[in-house]
């Protein structure tokens, strides 16, 4: 059984036992977190919503919070002496999925 979730603005499909990256969430590590926007639900029959089925849900539990590696992002300005360096790293929320809920 899988199914396809919305979380952090992506659309994400996940089955049971399966571990997965998503945008940082609230919570601390081995908490339970219950996504509710599901939007399809399939095994030999799919359940779709419209665009979330109702009564739906995906409960996952919070393996770890971390950061991505830094990126460097440069800005550049030809003839005008401009030139800035700036870095970023991304949050994140590592999820393992427990069950599959509709």
């Amino acid at each position: 059984m899988y199914a396809i979730i919305e979380t952090g603005g992506k659309q994400i499909r996940v089955e049971v036992g399966q571990q997965i990256y998503v945008e940082k969430l609230d919570g601390d590590v081995n908490s339970v977190v219950t996504l509710d926007k599901v939007l399809l639900i399939g095994d030999k029959s799919a359940k779709v919503g419209t665009p979330y089925l109702a009564g739906a849900s995906v409960t996952a539990k919070i393996v770890k919070q971390g950061k991505e590696r830094k990126i460097r992002v440069y800005k550049y300005k030809s003839k005008a002496n401009y030139h800035k360096t700036i870095g970023h790293r991304q949050p994140y929320t590592c999820l393992v999925i427990e069950s599959i809920n509709g």
